[in-house]
């Protein structure tokens, strides 16, 4: 499988994913000419050789050219990025129906067009949200710069042009400390960051300094579906995104384009297993931890019972949990049972692919759960939808299950 791994550890940032992407591609000058192209008036878009402590990568250079009236060929876009004559790209107070109009009109094919208005979108519900208004009042400040849109749209047009099968990356290294913005200083990640975000894995390290921008994480919330270290693969080409600023760490993001080893290796799974011994804690209590633990989005939660020394009766915990919220999972059985430590083992796992249908019945709509690879297919349908079923009608558990049992749809008995 064709894969594409980008590496955050400096965070990631538009222009460091453009020149990172840009360095997987054979042909540079076409994407450039194809860029420099697209109908924004007064774009100019330029890839630099950098050397950062002693490693070599590309950086991207975007500039607007000033001065550029509505009376040019392409005032049918601009007017929708200033609203007076002569007035700078760069001061652009723009709104996201405007930005629709400026994308819409773009030379891009519809693939790269819906790609940017879906992370824009994405930055419109997060500016939003932190802003505490709708999206129609949004005005984007810095995002909504000629040189903001020729980022986003880059990045899909090269997208488009790699055409990996599956984009994994790393958990996202934010920074920290404050930045300046339009509206003063804000602590890092901002608010719109930090919502784009959510239920992704990020942490702070190396830097004083705000790593990853809004525009950066909604790229990667749009494109990437698994957060996870490096999965092995078959790297063919390798790229160095070079940031602005220059820290001990060498600022860059990093991408490798590559193949699984095998056809198997895409349903792999890496999981965290947490154990620990209890034998001070009453059932109840016990039972308290395990029902929190599942509720916060354990994968498995279980307990075995152990003897342990003097003979004392005790239960073995394990909590089964994705890599990227072990430490939370790990502070939530600290927090509510007796154990003083908590044992962490990382477990490569062999897990099919799974999606879930949904299925009318007699008996009302149940779910059906659905794996497959290594040459396996199997279903089994959701034990909660059956149980409610079953009540609901007033017949027994196994009536609902043979009856979605004995009538499956076209997609299950291909299953």
């Amino acid at each position: 499988m064709k894969t594409l791994y980008l590496e955050c550890a400096m965070g990631a940032a538009g222009d460091m994913l453009t020149a990172a992407l840009l360095e997987l591609v054979n042909d540079k000058a076409d994407f450039l000419k194809q860029i420099n192209s697209i109908g924004i008036p007064g774009l100019k878009v330029n890839m630099e050789s950098v050397v950062k402590c002693g490693i070599s990568g590309t950086h991207i250079r975007v500039s607007i050219d000033d001065g550029i009236g509505e009376s040019c060929a392409d005032a049918a876009i601009l007017k929708y990025i200033h609203k007076h004559n002569n007035l700078s790209l760069k001061h652009s107070h723009t709104s996201f129906e405007k930005i629709e109009n400026i994308i819409a009109r773009l030379s891009v094919s519809q693939k790269v067009k819906d790609n940017a208005l879906s992370i824009y979108r994405l930055i419109a519900g997060a500016e939003a949200s932190a802003h505490g208004i709708s999206v129609e009042q949004i005005h984007f400040h810095e995002l909504g710069n000629a040189d903001a849109i020729a980022d986003i749209v880059g990045v899909c047009i090269l997208m488009e042009s790699l055409a990996p099968q599956e984009t994994i990356a790393s958990p996202i290294n934010v920074g920290s400390g404050f930045v300046q913005c339009a509206h003063g200083a804000i602590p890092v990640p901002s608010p719109a960051t930090a919502y784009i975000l959510q239920d992704i894995p990020i942490y702070s390290r190396n830097a004083h300094e705000e790593l990853c921008t809004p525009t950066g994480a909604a790229i990667i919330k749009h494109f990437v579906k698994r957060f996870e270290q490096m999965p092995k693969m078959r790297v063919q080409k390798i790229g160095y995104g070079m940031g602005t600023k220059d820290f001990e760490y060498v600022n860059c993001l990093r991408t490798f384009l590559g193949e699984t080893e095998n056809s198997n290796d895409e349903i792999n799974d890496r999981i965290v297993q947490l154990q620990c011994n209890l034998d001070d804690m009453t059932g109840e209590a016990v039972g308290f931890a395990m029902n929190l633990l599942l509720q916060e989005g354990a994968m498995d939660v279980f307990t075995v019972p152990i003897q342990m020394k003097k003979n004392r009766p005790a239960v073995l915990l394990t909590c089964i949990c994705n890599e990227y919220k072990a430490h939370f999972f790990a502070e939530l059985i600290l927090r509510h049972t007796t154990t003083f430590g908590i044992r962490r083992t990382i477990c490569d796992r062999y897990a099919l692919k799974r999606k879930t249908l949904t299925k009318q019945t007699l008996f009302g709509s149940i779910r059906i759960k659905t794996g497959e690879g290594y040459n396996i297919k199997k279903f089994k349908p959701e034990y909660d939808d059956i149980a409610e079923a079953a009540h609901l009608n007033n017949v027994s558990f196994s009536e609902v299950n043979d009856a979605v049992l004995c009538n499956k749809t076209n997609e299950e008995k291909k299953i």
